[in-house]
């Protein structure tokens, strides 16, 4: 089994999102010894946001030659396709940034939803080809967003995951949140706590 651990946040050992991966890896690992673990940190070695270059690739023979440009673009594609389309498990750090993903993460998911690799398109529509993947999301927030607080309607941080990951097929997915961070470090306690049992009692018997 591999696992494909992702990081995004670039707080270093000051992000919770980093904590929560470090530890849903641990967890997995302590009763799944014989998984290989791969690490991704988006915050140290991002791919560029998508461009002229990068999209290149992807236009077909009638772009003509590619350029060397978009070769090296290419190669970046290639290999996070590749890379992710090995693992069986992705533990993924996505802290909520004004609402939404980081950048980087967002970079890494443009290179990774491509026609013909991990989704294409059928006769009813777009078709997921990634499936059998699990997923599992670390989610960070600096408050709370959950339709009990009536602030769900701001929350296109896990709405967007959700809705990516299952376009590409996986279906699979669970989210273990820390919510309310930075409304003072009593609430940030508690959510990095609530977080590690959370983590603790659901994720170690999740097939």
């Amino acid at each position: 089994m591999i696992l494909l651990h992702i990081d995004s946040s670039p707080l270093g050992p000051n992000s919770v999102s980093r904590h929560l991966t470090e530890r849903v890896v641990s967890e997995w690992t302590a009763t799944r010894p014989d998984t290989r673990v791969e690490y991704l940190d988006l915050a140290a070695d991002a791919p560029s946001h998508l461009s002229a270059d990068s999209l290149g690739f992807r236009l077909g023979p009638q772009a003509g030659a590619s350029s060397e440009a978009q070769q090296r673009e290419s190669a970046v594609s290639e290999r996070l396709v590749a890379q992710f389309l090995r693992a069986d498990v992705i533990v993924v750090g996505a802290p909520m940034y004004n609402f939404s993903v980081p950048s980087q993460l967002k970079a890494w998911i443009d290179r990774i939803v491509v026609a013909g690799k991990t989704f294409q398109y059928g006769a009813n529509g777009p078709e997921g080809l990634a499936g059998g993947r699990k997923v599992i999301v670390a989610s960070a927030r600096g408050g709370f967003y959950g339709a009990d607080n009536g602030s769900e309607a701001a929350d296109f941080q896990e709405c967007y995951l959700r809705h990516v990951f299952n376009f590409i097929g996986i279906t699979d997915l669970e989210f273990v949140r820390a919510e309310g961070i930075g409304m003072g470090p009593d609430q940030r306690a508690k959510a990095i706590n609530d977080a590690h049992v959370d983590i603790e009692t659901r994720l170690p018997v999740a097939a």
